[in-house]
């Protein structure tokens, strides 16, 4: 993806499979372009290093997604959610831990305004997952950067286009148990409210859901609006959808 993978400590991270698949989820700048899915998968031979994990099944629920009802009927957008070879991108072990990678380009009160935007969006998914924000980023599950995510090519593959956000993926063992981290890359240009949709949008991504809403009104709806919402009854839907899938991480 033009990015160097930050490989883990082989002391804290065992068995990393460096034959990975990637996977990436795109925010387009601007209010009307969306993205869809783009699905990259590189050296196939680890497909092969799958094959001695166990079928996908399901994990038992979340206390907090156990828990949620939608008073609200609203319904969901499952059917958007992509699957992918190990099965539905769900988080077995809580709390999930998240680390806020602190801009060193930037002076330190703009820093901190940063930081504060993520940690509100990490609070937000903290009321239907469990998320901490640790100060080490060898143990993270998900790392958020503020770093603008290469260009993305035209359909024609002409010309290339801003992304405001890019979330992707690295499966791993550790011990025989398949495992999975994400990246978030949020672009250095959002600012704002902007902001705190693109880092609510691609935790979101992160936490499971692999896919994009088409209502406008949900957090994960496939592009930018001029008024970003909040999370929905709709995103909470479907994440507790996800997390009643079966899938191959964590076992």
């Amino acid at each position: 993806m033009g990015n160097t993978i930050q490989y883990p400590k082989p002391n804290t991270r065992k068995n990393f499979i460096t034959k990975r698949l990637l996977a990436v989820l795109t925010l387009t700048i601007g209010t009307t372009i969306g993205t869809g899915l783009l699905i990259i998968l590189t050296n196939l031979q680890f497909s092969n290093a799958l094959t001695a994990n166990p079928a996908p099944k399901p994990h038992p629920l979340p206390p907090t997604l156990a828990q949620w009802q939608d008073e609200t009927n609203s319904g969901d957008y499952f059917s958007q959610i992509a699957t992918t070879e190990v099965g539905y991108l769900v988080w077995s072990q809580f709390p999930v831990k998240v680390y806020i990678k602190r801009p060193q380009t930037i002076n330190q009160e703009q820093a901190q305004t940063w930081v504060n935007s993520i940690l509100k969006t990490v609070q937000e998914w903290n009321n239907y997952l469990p998320l901490i924000v640790v100060e080490q980023p060898e143990i993270a599950d998900i790392t958020i950067e503020r770093k603008t995510p290469p260009l993305e090519l035209s359909r024609e593959n002409k010309i290339p286009r801003a992304r405001s956000a890019l979330t992707r993926y690295e499966l791993y063992t550790s011990n025989n148990v398949l495992l999975h981290r994400f990246t978030i890359l949020l672009s250095p240009s959002q600012t704002g409210d902007y902001l705190l949709a693109a880092s609510r949008h691609e935790l979101g991504h992160a936490l499971g859901i692999w896919g994009h809403s088409s209502l406008q009104t949900d957090a994960l709806y496939f592009s930018q609006v001029r008024n970003p919402p909040p999370i929905s009854p709709r995103d909470v839907n479907t994440l507790k959808r996800v997390y009643q899938q079966p899938t191959a991480l964590g076992w």
